[in-house]
């Protein structure tokens, strides 16, 4: 009788061990597969809202372009009491949906919860440092010294604007010296942005010294080695040799347009002004944008007037203006989770309005944070 226990019990144990080993083969392949479910769930969940985030934006997007499609019809000066310069603080979307009378209540029922906000601002409110060098890739003098001035009131190192200067010369000259030129509507003056801005460019190269023509012309022999490309937008300034703060300190007063482009008074700031205008000290600047918050000026005229005490100051058009070609849409769309944030470039002639960039990014938002 003992001595058959003993192979029983190994026997026993031989398949409560076998049994063990099978449930824990299965617990792990079932844990695997409900991992891989649930991670398809998430994913597909990800997609589905980035899709319907991405055609949310591309409507405000549009929305945005007939805007100022209609804004560009009626003409005139461009100002910030205009519809298009109020921003749409972050909104519920079902919101918009239950306004419109063709959207049953019911129908808003079960729809995940999604926030809209966005704004349109004018991007020639800023200096653009495209105005640095013309088309043939020689520095334009006022557009330098304009440039400097703003350095100078940031307390930035000045050999900065050489470096920015030189080596978008070098991008310009690399590319093959092709710019893009401006096509800029009819400002209220009745004169055309883009020839204007032409004019300006070509008496500044005009002034320009013999020095300077002449350390150009030696550059230019090896301005395409080794040169960088031509940035689009400000983060790439860096391409340039700009170090990361001092993108940081002068990103709310230049942008990177793809054409030369007159500041635009009725939406420029004190600063941006004062850099803009070569005679003008910051207390002029503060007086011509607390002019214009009780009434927008129509014309360079109106904004001369306000500077008769400064016998000295000039404005000129192609260096300044009262109206604006392009313009930075961006727009945000939060949903559950996940947010989706998309930035445009818009160019404007007359009613017709083309895209000449689009920025995307997407993310997750931490479980409990902040919308």
């Amino acid at each position: 009788m003992n001595a058959n226990s003993a192979p029983v019990r190994r026997q026993r144990g031989a398949a409560l061990l076998t049994a063990l080993i099978t449930v824990t083969l299965v617990a792990t392949m079932a844990a695997a597969a409900l991992w891989r479910q649930w991670r398809a769930t998430e994913v597909e969940a990800a997609e589905r809202s980035r899709l319907q985030a991405s055609l949310v934006l591309a409507g405000a997007l549009d929305w945005s372009r007939l805007i100022l499609a209609e804004d560009g019809r009626t003409g005139g000066a461009d100002h910030l009491a205009e519809p298009w310069a109020v921003p749409l603080a972050e909104a519920k979307l079902t919101s918009f949906l239950a306004a419109d009378k063709n959207v049953a209540s019911d129908a808003l029922e079960g729809l995940p919860d999604a926030f809209l906000s966005g704004s349109i601002t004018d991007a020639q409110s800023r200096l653009n440092l495209r105005n640095l060098v013309d088309s043939g890739g020689r520095p334009v003098l006022r557009a330098v010294a304009a440039t400097r001035k703003l350095f100078d009131l940031l307390d930035l190192p000045p050999g900065q604007v050489d470096t920015l200067v030189q080596q978008m010369r070098r991008a310009l000259l690399a590319g093959g010296g092709a710019a893009q030129t401006p096509s800029a509507g009819t400002g209220a003056d009745g004169t055309s942005t883009a020839s204007a801005a032409a004019a300006a460019t070509s008496t500044e190269t005009q002034n320009a010294t013999a020095s300077t023509s002449a350390s150009a012309s030696t550059d230019d022999a090896g301005a395409s080695e080794g040169a960088p490309l031509m940035p689009q937008r400000l983060e790439q300034l860096g391409w340039l040799g700009l170090p990361a703060d001092t993108v940081a300190a002068i990103a709310p007063y230049v942008t990177l347009l793809p054409a030369s482009t007159p500041v635009n008074l009725n939406t420029a700031s004190a600063e941006v002004i004062f850099a803009a205008v070569e005679q003008i000290d910051m207390a002029g600047a503060r007086k011509l944008v607390e002019v214009r918050r009780r009434k927008f000026f129509s014309d360079l005229a109106e904004a001369s007037q306000q500077l008769s005490s400064a016998t000295d100051v000039q404005l000129t058009p192609g260096q300044v203006g009262i109206s604006t070609s392009y313009f930075e849409v961006r727009g945000r769309l939060r949903m559950d989770r996940y947010w989706v944030e998309e930035a445009s470039l818009l160019h404007r002639t007359g009613t017709t309005v083309n895209i000449i960039w689009r920025q995307r990014s997407a993310g997750v938002q931490p479980t409990g944070g902040a919308g």
